[in-house]
């Protein structure tokens, strides 16, 4: 325990240094702060400030007050960074391989390479394309027939244009701290490689998430075929039940297959889709859809009468129009979410910004936030959780958070995407909607390594917003403190109730 300690009071340093704040105090995590000892660490100044503003409707005739100085960048800025690096933060999405499926190399699908280029091959890539490098060049850097040093060169050329996105930086942090490498370069890659051969062991997972990252639990969004992934650490890498293929296409053979249903008919179908609830319900955390990569997520309730000879025509085999494809997507839809919503789980839907390049079509994401409203009325009981910020629409989303009692603001990704608009979009909410329709945070990622970078992004970005709300005078310093753990962690508990899903997953037949 007093190495974990000694570790994450190493990181604190090391983060304070990167946001060239002051380097704290080592943290005894054992001891936080208290709202009552923060306002006293202030001394006057702070105790002053903590008034906020002076009561600007008072009769005319009575002297205004002396104005108020707010807490000065060493006083709010420290005592926030301290709060931020301290508490635990709750991952609400990921797309993690296991991790023995990871340490399988390149015979797991999703590990195209077993070396340092692993770490560019979820995002990064996509900046690398964009900014003109050639796809071909591209899937050679993320071969495992090229020498892993042999990358490099391949990158350099473009490096410079990429290194200062958030995709890039992401990854940059996360070299620098697992490998102890400041900079990509020639004379480092060698150095980088050995760092990946040394962290990529047995127990990796757990090292670089909890230890390093500080991050409590997982919401993983498997990808590699299973509806659910039995996860071999189910209370870190906890999970969503994908419900994408319950609706689209649907996919029949995938799901149908585990439950030993034959489908002859749309209700058959239903049955199916209830057998995937009654079986993993109490063990998901969440529901998760992503198919607003291939339309909007306007769906339309349809009774089953006018769902039921599409649903045919697809077991069939016959051709249907999109029009039909349609329809049969809307009343799929509202079967899957009522399930979810009878058994208490929130749905997760992808919005905005598309992951991959040269192929977002920019004019139909700036309907999501008004669908995303739309499906907040026509169910009313359902914990909606819109993903991504709805970037680049993001004020249309906190206005549908601000309006909907049933709407969730999740900024999974968004700190990679635009670290500056997530940091902004998290000011502005606070000042808006409620702070308990918030989660601050999920990597998105299939390889581990560069969740750590983007958690320090994301802590970086909570610890600016709450400083430079305090500075401006929007917040004084005892509420800023007092946010912290809502936004980093408590709203995530009590969303997806997370301490009944782990006493449930403790208990699956799967557990260890």
């Amino acid at each position: 325990m007093g190495a974990r300690v000694a570790r994450s009071a190493a990181a604190t340093g090391r983060l304070a240094n990167w946001l060239d704040w002051p380097t704290l105090p080592a943290v005894n995590t054992r001891q936080p702060v208290t709202r009552r000892a923060a306002l006293k660490g202030l001394g006057g100044a702070g105790l002053a400030a903590a008034a906020f503003v002076p009561n600007i409707g008072r009769a005319a005739a009575t002297p205004m007050p002396a104005p108020q100085a707010v807490p000065g960048p060493g006083e709010s800025r420290e005592l926030i960074l301290k709060r931020v690096l301290e508490a635990p933060l709750i991952d609400t999405h990921e797309h993690l391989i296991e991790e023995k499926e990871r340490l399988q190399g390149t015979a797991h699908p999703r590990v195209p390479c077993d070396d340092w280029a692993l770490l560019l091959s979820h995002y990064l890539d996509s900046d690398f394309v964009t900014a003109g490098m050639p796809e071909a060049d591209m899937d050679r850097v993320l071969s495992p027939r090229v020498d892993p040093v042999a990358k490099w060169p391949l990158i350099a050329p473009y490096w410079p244009a990429v290194k200062n996105t958030g995709y890039a930086q992401a990854v940059r942090i996360s070299i620098r701290e697992l490998y102890g490498v400041e900079e990509l370069s020639s004379a480092t890659i060698r150095r980088v490689q050995a760092g990946y051969e040394q962290t990529r062991r047995p127990g990796f997972y757990r090292r670089i998430l909890q230890e390093r990252a500080r991050i409590e639990s997982c919401q993983v969004n498997c990808l590699t075929g299973e509806p659910f992934k039995q996860s071999d650490m189910p209370t870190l890498l906890m999970q969503d039940l994908s419900i994408v293929g319950m609706f689209a296409g649907p996919d029949i053979r995938k799901y149908a297959a585990p439950t030993g249903i034959k489908v002859g008919s749309l209700e058959d179908w239903h049955r199916v889709i209830r057998w995937w609830f009654d079986r993993y319900a109490t063990y998901a955390v969440a529901v998760k859809s992503q198919h607003a990569y291939h339309r909007d997520i306007d769906y339309a309730r349809v009774p089953p009468e006018e769902a039921e000879p599409v649903f045919t025509k697809v077991l069939q085999k016959e051709p249907v129009t999109p029009a039909e494809r349609r329809l049969l997507e809307d009343h799929l839809f509202w079967q899957a979410v009522d399930q979810a919503t009878a058994r208490n789980l929130p749905v997760k839907l992808h919005t905005g910004y598309y992951a991959g390049h040269n192929s977002m079509p920019l004019s139909r994401l700036r309907r999501n936030a008004g669908s995303a409203a739309e499906l907040c009325r026509m169910s009313p009981d359902t914990k909606f959780v819109f993903m991504h910020l709805c970037y680049p629409y993001y004020e249309e989303l906190l206005a549908v958070v601000k309006q909907w009692a049933n709407a969730h603001v999740d900024m999974c990704w968004a700190w990679i995407i635009n670290p500056v608009a997530a940091k902004d979009y998290l000011k502005k909410h606070i000042v808006t909607a409620p702070i308990n329709k918030l989660l601050p945070f999920g990597g998105d990622y299939i390889p581990v390594e560069p969740v750590l970078g983007h958690a320090m992004i994301a802590r970086r970005g909570i610890a600016r917003a709450l400083t430079e709300l305090v500075q401006e005078g929007w917040l004084n310093l005892a509420d800023a403190l007092d946010l912290v753990d809502p936004i980093l962690h408590q709203n995530a508990r009590q969303l997806f109730r997370l301490a009944q899903k782990a006493g449930s997953l403790r208990r699956a037949p799967w557990a260890k």
